[in-house]
C-alpha cells in the first residue's frame, strides 16, 4: 500500500488516559502507570480498508483500539481466512512484543478505526517494569491463541459480534427504508439502536458516526444503491453488509459492489435478505444465490420475521437440533409446543431422521395443529414401513416413505424454507456425515431417514447415503458451526431402546417356530435390530453433542418402543410435559433465561 495510512488526530494526548482507564485490559491499573503509558502512546487514525501491517512484519509495536474495529487474516493470498475480530477497548500486535517474532497474521481496518500505538521501546520501557499489566496481556495473548485454533473458519466468520449494519439494496425498487426501519425496531428489542441515512450523516466527520455508534449497541446504516461516496462509507462502517432484495424480482448483481478490489482490504461479511410479498416467492433462493453463491440468506415475509433477523444476525438466534428416534420423534411435538407456550423462539432447525422430517415442517412455521394432524396421518394412519420388498437391500422398499415425503413437502428446496434449517444424513462412500443445507428438501429428508437394512439407501452421484443416526444422531456441532446464538438439543434417542427377557442364540427349527411366536414380544425383531443398530455407532458423539447444548431435553421415553406409531399421543404427551417442567428450570446464567422469562 503506497503511502503512510495513518493521520494524527486532533484529539489532546491527555485523553488517552481516560480512554484506557475505561478498557477492561487496564481497568484497576495504577493511575500513575496510565499517565506512564499514555505519555508515550500515539493517537493513529486508521481508514477503513486500510492495512495495519502484514504477516512477517517486525513486532514494532503494540496497538489499542480506542474505536471502529480491526480484522485479523491468514496470510494464505489463496484461501485467506477470518481469524479474529479486534474490537474497541482490545488490543493487537501484543503477541510479536512477547515473544519477538514476525507477525503472524494481517491486520486491516474493518472501518475507520482510531488507535494508540505503544512502540516496542516504549513498551519495553514502561510496561515491563510493571508485573501486573504483563500478566494481564499474556492472558489476553494466550486466550486468543487458544480461541484462533479451536472456532472453524465458519463459526469465526459469523462471530464477530456485528452490532454495525449496512443495508445495500439492490436497485430502487427495494423498499430499503422500510426494511430498515422495520430491522431497528427488531434490534431495539436487543438494546440501544439507531438508523442513520445519508440525508442526515452524509456531511459528518469519523468523529461523530463514533459517538453514534459509542450511544448505541447497534446502528443501521442505509447505503444507496450505486457505488457513490456515501455508500462506499456505508460500507467501510458496517461489521455486516446486507445485501437486500425483492424475492420476485429477476435476479441481478449489487452496482454498489462493483469498485475495483484491493486487497488490502478487508472482506465484508454479507449476507442475503430476501423481501418476499404475502406469499412466499419458492425458487427465489436459488435464483438470487446464484448471484451471490456460498453466502447465507435470510427470508422476510412477516413482521415477526425481523425481530428473527435481528436475533440471528446479532448471535442471539436460537437454533433447535432435534435428534432421530423413530416413534420416540414424535416428542418433538410436544417439545416444540412447550417452547411456544413459553414464548421462546426457534429462529433455526436442525435435525435427523424423524426429527430432521419434524424440524422441516417447523421450519415452514407449521401450527401445532397442523403438525400433529400431518404425522398422524403419515405415519399413524399410513404405516408406510409396511410395504415389505425381497430383502435384497431392505426390508421395504422405501415408497409409501417417499411418497409420503412429496406429498408433505413437494419439489421445495431447503434455501425456500422461512427458516434456516439442515438436516443429517450418513454416507457410506466416504464414512463421513453429511450436511444439508440445500437442495431438494423431500431427498434429504429420504436419505435422512433410511435406516440400514429397513430402507434403502438413497444413491447420488456415486455415493450411498442413509439414515443420519448411523454417525450423528444429535447434530449440534453442525449448528453451532453456524455460530448464529445459543442451541437447545432435544435428544428422543437417549433412552435404552429394548430389552430381551430369554436367553437365546439361533432363531428356533421350524417346528419349533409356533411355538416361539407365541413369545415373539420378549424377543427384539429384525426392524428393532436394525433400527437400534443404525443409531449405536453415533452414541459417542451424541453425549458430546448433549454437552455442547445450551439447553439438553431429554423427554423420559424409555417405556415407548422406537416403532410403536401407536403411542403417538403418548410421546407428545411425555414431550410436552417434561419440557415445560424443564424451561421452569433453567439456571440463571444460561444464555436462553431472559428469553423464557420474557416469553
Amino acid at each position: 500500500m503506497e503511502g503512510n495510512p495513518f493521520e494524527e488526530t486532533a484529539t489532546l494526548r491527555s485523553d488517552i488516559g481516560a480512554l484506557l482507564a475505561e478498557m477492561t485490559l487496564f481497568s484497576g491499573l495504577d493511575a500513575g502507570l496510565l499517565r506512564e503509558i499514555a505519555a508515550v502512546a500515539e493517537w493513529l487514525a486508521l481508514p477503513g480498508g486500510a492495512k495495519l501491517f502484514s504477516a512477517g512484519d517486525p513486532p514494532e509495536a503494540l496497538y489499542m483500539v480506542l474505536s471502529g474495529c480491526l480484522g485479523a487474516f491468514s496470510a494464505d493470498p489463496i484461501r485467506r481466512r477470518f481469524i479474529a475480530r479486534i474490537a474497541a477497548g482490545e488490543i493487537v500486535g501484543e503477541m510479536g512484543l512477547i515473544s519477538g517474532r514476525p507477525r503472524s497474521a494481517d491486520v486491516v481496518a474493518l472501518r475507520d478505526t482510531e488507535l494508540a500505538r505503544i512502540s516496542a521501546s516504549a513498551f519495553n520501557q514502561v510496561l515491563r517494569g510493571h508485573p501486573e499489566a504483563m500478566l494481564r496481556i499474556a492472558r489476553l495473548t494466550v486466550d486468543r491463541l487458544a480461541q484462533s485454533q479451536s472456532q472453524s473458519p465458519l463459526a469465526a466468520a459469523h462471530n464477530r459480534g456485528a452490532c454495525t449494519f449496512t443495508v445495500l439494496p439492490q436497485s430502487m425498487e427495494v423498499d430499503f427504508g422500510g426494511f430498515a426501519s422495520r430491522l431497528v425496531k427488531g434490534l431495539a428489542e436487543l438494546g440501544r439502536a439507531e438508523l442513520v441515512w445519508s440525508v442526515r450523516a452524509k456531511t459528518h466527520t469519523s468523529q461523530w458516526f463514533n459517538n453514534i455508534e459509542a450511544a448505541n449497541d447497534y446502528v443501521v446504516y442505509i447505503a444507496d444503491p450505486t457505488p457513490n461516496r456515501w455508500t462506499k462509507l456505508c460500507v467501510r462502517q458496517a461489521d455486516a453488509l446486507l445485501l437486500l432484495a425483492r424475492a420476485e424480482s429477476p435476479a441481478g448483481s449489487w452496482a454498489a459492489l462493483r469498485w475495483p478490489h484491493d486487497h488490502s482490504m478487508a472482506p465484508q461479511r454479507s449476507e442475503l435478505v430476501l423481501l418476499h410479498d404475502s406469499t412466499l416467492e419458492t425458487g427465489a433462493a436459488a435464483r438470487w444465490l446464484a448471484e451471490v453463491p456460498d453466502l447465507p440468506h435470510h427470508h422476510v415475509q412477516f413482521p415477526e420475521d425481523y425481530s428473527r433477523l435481528a436475533r440471528v444476525l446479532t448471535g442471539r438466534g436460537i437454533g433447535l437440533v432435534l435428534s432421530g428416534g423413530g416413534a420416540r420423534g414424535f416428542a418433538h411435538i410436544g417439545v416444540v409446543k412447550a417452547l411456544r407456550e413459553a414464548g421462546v423462539p426457534v429462529d433455526l432447525v436442525g435435525g435427523t431422521s424423524m426429527g430432521a422430517i419434524l424440524g422441516a415442517g417447523v421450519a415452514l412455521r407449521w401450527s401445532i395443529d397442523e403438525l400433529t394432524d400431518r404425522f398422524r396421518r403419515a405415519f399413524v394412519d399410513s404405516r408406510p414401513l409396511r410395504d415389505y420388498t425381497l430383502p435384497f437391500v431392505s426390508l421395504v422398499s422405501g415408497r409409501k416413505v417417499s411418497t409420503r415425503l412429496y406429498e408433505a413437502f413437494g419439489d421445495l428446496a431447503i434455501e425456500d424454507l422461512p427458516l434456516d434449517f439442515f438436516c443429517v444424513s450418513s454416507n457410506l462412500t466416504t464414512g463421513q456425515t453429511m450436511v444439508h443445507r440445500r437442495g431438494t428438501l423431500w431427498r434429504w429428508l429420504r436419505a435422512s431417514v433410511a435406516v440400514p437394512g429397513v430402507l434403502p439407501p438413497v444413491l447420488h452421484r456415486g455415493e450411498v447415503l442413509v439414515d443420519g443416526g448411523a454417525m450423528n444422531n444429535l447434530p449440534v456441532d453442525a449448528m453451532r458451526e453456524l455460530g448464529r446464538g445459543p442451541v437447545i438439543g432435544c435428544d428422543v434417542g437417549a433412552d435404552r431402546a429394548f430389552a430381551a427377557r430369554s436367553d437365546e442364540i439361533d432363531v428356533p427349527l421350524p417346528w419349533q417356530l409356533l411355538r416361539w411366536r407365541k413369545t415373539r414380544r420378549q424377543c427384539p425383531t429384525i426392524f428393532q435390530i436394525l433400527w437400534r443398530a443404525g443409531m449405536v455407532n453415533s452414541a459417542a458423539s451424541s453425549i458430546a453433542h448433549r454437552a455442547q447444548s445450551d439447553l439438553i431435553l431429554k423427554p423420559p421415553l424409555a417405556e415407548i418402543d422406537m416403532l410403536n406409531w401407536d403411542a403417538f399421543d403418548r410421546a407428545i404427551r411425555a414431550g410436552y410435559e417434561y419440557t415445560v417442567r424443564r424451561l421452569e428450570e433453567i439456571p440463571a446464567d444460561s444464555p436462553l433465561t431472559s428469553l423464557v422469562r420474557n416469553g
